[in-house]
């Protein structure tokens, strides 16, 4: 494979390069902190940004959503197919 861009600098605007699939936990922090979620089906979202704001969001299926989280909860959410990207 080649990639043209591999010698640039990634950035915030840059697109996601890592995706891991999540399983929502009240416990446990992403591996990684996003840079973006997606779900294959629809729903609510709990989620604890990286500066610790803890907010219940709605995000529609297929579409990415910007957002800098460091734990996907298990409460409250119930989108599902949760993929985290960064």
């Amino acid at each position: 494979m080649t990639d043209k861009f591999n010698s640039h600098t990634a950035g915030l605007s840059s697109p996601p390069a890592n995706l891991i699939a999540v399983t929502p936990s009240d416990d446990t922090d992403l591996p990684m902190a996003s840079r973006c979620i997606n779900v294959s089906g629809g729903g609510a979202v709990r989620v604890t940004t990286i500066h610790g704001d803890t907010a219940t969001l709605f995000v529609a299926a297929g579409v990415v959503f910007p957002i800098r989280a460091q734990r996907i909860h298990a409460t409250d959410t119930t989108a599902t197919g949760i993929v985290v990207m960064y």
